[in-house]
């Protein structure tokens, strides 16, 4: 980086408003109105910074459906100067706390809507989930994508109803799913008992600190589970850190639509993901020899179902803080 790109940075960071934004990306992706909201700002306002600080590279845009979500920078010169600038910030200063606070109590709403569209709709998950792609389709793209097996340890993180480990768990000598919802934790306990596994372990848990250990499980399963969530490269970066040497992670989700009712009726908060995007974290966190399948809607306006596969490179998987 030349001085004039450094000081190019640091003036577009250089505002009050601007350095807020930086602060808050800084914590997780937010949508445009996300941030007028935690800002208490207009969203034309909102909106030019955003532009500046996009034009500076200190922020990426990325459409999804109608919807506009920002993140900061990538890895690089850029934000590695972004970085030091936000660290040398006190943790006290009460604007920025203000935002914070701000931004928990929007995080605390998303979550609290997902709690009550998961427990409503818990009994008929599997129908849900069978609208718009076959399931039978997905699970033999799945079953191809794990191999033969077997497995020493099953980690499936937001297993909802169990499928995924009704489907594996036969494979695995011990395996384990992790999921926020009670209300889903306990079908699964039925279907999982049903299947009789009794080597089927079902916690209350968090995919962003699932609270189990470096390399836990040869085979790791994220299923239907990213465009749900706030932070999808975070939680990648969790399940990447689960991953034992010549183990395997496993990402169900669906390719980029427009299905815009989605959000509203079914809770998504990104309407599906780009190979690029996914790749590029599961790249980030160390893990390579990465495969792709896709699974085209049975009618047309359905949902393609993508399914991304990667091993442990055990020379360069990074451990999350």
């Amino acid at each position: 980086m030349t001085s004039d790109q450094a000081v190019a940075v640091l003036r577009a960071a250089g505002e009050p408003t601007r350095l807020r934004i930086l602060a808050l990306l800084a914590r997780e992706e937010l949508a445009v109105l996300e941030l007028t909201r935690i800002l208490g700002q207009s969203q034309p306002r909102v909106s030019r910074h955003l532009k500046l600080l996009a034009e500076a590279g200190l922020v990426e845009r990325f459409p999804d459906g109608a919807w506009v979500f920002y993140r900061l920078a990538s890895p690089g010169p850029t934000r590695t100067l972004l970085d030091q600038a936000l660290r040398l910030i006190a943790p006290s200063d009460a604007v920025l706390r203000r935002d914070a606070e701000r931004l928990q109590g929007v995080a605390a709403e998303r979550a609290g809507e997902a709690a009550a569209y998961f427990a409503d709709n818990a009994h008929r998950w599997h129908e849900i989930r069978s609208l718009y792609v076959s399931e039978a389709a997905v699970e033999a793209a799945i079953l191809e994508a794990t191999g033969e097996g077997p497995f020493r340890r099953l980690v499936d993180l937001g297993t909802g109803a169990g499928r995924m480990l009704t489907l594996l768990g036969p494979k695995a000598e011990s395996a384990v799913g992790l999921d926020l919802s009670r209300q889903m934790l306990n079908i699964a306990r039925s279907n999982v008992a049903g299947a009789g596994l009794g080597a089927c372990e079902l916690r209350h848990g968090d995919i962003f600190g699932t609270g189990l250990a470096d390399g836990e499980a040869d085979l790791v399963v994220v299923h239907q589970v990213l465009h749900y969530l706030g932070e999808p490269a975070a939680a990648v970066a969790e399940a990447a850190r689960l991953v034992a040497p010549a183990g395997r992670l496993l990402i169900v989700d669906f390719a980029p639509h427009d299905l815009e009712f989605l959000r509203a009726e079914h809770r998504h908060r990104r309407l599906g993901f780009g190979d690029d995007e996914i790749e590029g974290w599961l790249a980030a966190a160390g893990l390579g020899r990465i495969q792709r399948r896709s699974l085209p809607p049975g009618s047309a306006g359905g949902l393609t179902v993508k399914v991304w596969s990667a091993e442990h490179d055990a020379g360069r998987l990074r451990r999350v803080a």
